[in-house]
């Protein structure tokens, strides 16, 4: 195995047993050391493949590694290589926070003096909750629990599979801060989101899977080059009365009586083109702006399109 890549997943499917395919023939690997998407509309087959690295469900075919480990031939020492946050909110109403990480710890055969309960409590401001019971906390301290609850033993790579799901900005900011240090320090992480533009602003790189096939796997910036349509948003010094047509326009929003957010493909023209054809048509531009293609448009593009 690479001795970069922190997850290798090579030719990996999954067919349940009423005929679904959730996953078709899936290869790609996740380089240690960076923060790596896993992104795709829901039942693309995420959870799938997060469920099938963490032991919960069996594959069809193809071998999947971690760390080096391969999940059939070294099992545990995979599983001990990979903390995963699950989507769904677990946890047992009757542990307080401290407990649960006590308790993860010791399934993990962690010696007391090593532990960092108080540590990992601190880290996800759970400190003033330590001896709470847990079906007290918030839906978003619940999640941030489970995060700690996924670190307790230290694993090199750490699978979050929606962790903001319905938590508020600032706690999501936190959670953030966490993952950046936890990167910094050595640790991969794998994050998958419905939170597009946390995605593009978090990611080193960025796999898109749709109907259970890899369709992209590239560097984040480099991914998101990869849009075509582009956007001028512009100001007329009089109110608008109808709107404009031209075949160089993709698409044409009235954002207000004197603007107009006009999208155009950049592989054919360009945005000297478009103002120009919107001055042919008698208006005076007293503004513009433009508005760059970000990752929810390549996302848009390539999951639109027929598998």
């Amino acid at each position: 195995m690479d001795a970069s890549a922190a997850i290798r997943i090579e030719s990996l499917s999954k067919t349940y047993s009423d005929g679904k395919k959730a996953l078709d023939d899936v290869s790609f690997d996740v380089p240690a050391g960076q923060i790596f998407g896993l992104l795709g509309p829901n039942g693309a087959g995420k959870s799938t493949l997060i469920n099938i690295l963490a032991g919960l469900v069996v594959k069809s075919s193809g071998k999947a590694s971690i760390w080096g480990f391969d999940i059939d031939q070294h099992p545990r020492n995979a599983k001990r290589s990979i903390g995963i946050v699950p989507q769904e909110i677990l946890f047992d109403p009757f542990f307080t926070p401290k407990e649960a990480l006590e308790i993860q710890a010791g399934l993990y055969g962690i010696p007391k003096e090593q532990r960092k309960t108080g540590e990992l409590l601190a880290a996800m401001h759970l400190t003033d909750k330590a001896n709470a019971y847990s079906r007290t906390l918030s839906g978003g301290m619940k999640r941030r629990l489970l995060v700690a609850k996924a670190m307790v033993h230290s694993p090199p790579i750490l699978v979050l599979d929606e962790p903001t799901a319905g938590v508020d900005i600032e706690l999501r900011r936190q959670l953030w801060a966490y993952v950046r240090q936890l990167n910094a320090q050595g640790v991969t992480v794998v994050l998958t989101t419905h939170y597009l533009e946390e995605a593009e602003e978090l990611c080193d790189r960025i796999a898109i899977i749709n109907h259970g096939r890899v369709i992209a796997n590239e560097p984040t910036r480099q991914l998101v080059s990869k849009a075509q349509e582009k956007a001028v948003v512009v100001t007329f010094d009089r109110e608008i009365d109808s709107v404009p047509a031209n075949a160089c326009f993709e698409n044409i929003n009235l954002l207000d009586e004197r603007t107009l957010e006009i999208t155009y493909r950049k592989d054919k023209v360009d945005a000297g083109q478009v103002l120009a054809a919107v001055q042919r048509d008698g208006f005076a531009i007293v503004d513009v702006r433009t508005r760059e293609p970000d990752l929810e448009d390549v996302f848009l593009s390539l999951t639109c399109e027929p598998a």
